[in-house]
């Protein structure tokens, strides 16, 4: 029976969580959809990502450190700490700067719910 079933509940420290090379730089995943369909929890460092947009999730971003820009369509907003950003499916979007973001994506993330700009398809 999952950990979840018996206690109601689960934790993670950070220190302990997957760290995943992404296309903004490199994402600790805390929580994801294996362990729960509903939402991810990850820290990201992100220097350059590139632009891209998602047709189910909702992202919320926190930046917990440094600063920088997101574009958003076409729009540029700063970025510094303390900044909280919610970005709708189909907003495409990308963060320039060095910054650490706490990012929740609801639902959580399917593999494959990525479509980058910057190539064909």
């Amino acid at each position: 029976m999952p950990e979840t079933e018996l206690t109601g509940y689960q934790v993670r420290h950070l220190r302990d969580a997957t760290v995943v090379p992404c296309p903004c730089g490199a994402s600790h995943r805390i929580f994801t959809r294996d362990d729960t369909p509903v939402a991810n929890l990850h820290i990201t460092e992100i220097t350059d990502a590139r632009k891209h947009y998602h047709k189910q999730a909702t992202e919320y971003y926190y930046i917990l450190r440094g600063a920088g820009r997101m574009e958003l369509n076409d729009d540029v907003i700063a970025l510094e700490e303390g900044t909280a950003v919610i970005i709708y499916p189909g907003t495409a979007h990308r963060v320039s700067g060095d910054i650490t973001a706490l990012i929740v994506v609801i639902p959580a993330a399917e593999h494959g719910d990525e479509y980058f700009l910057d190539t064909d398809g």
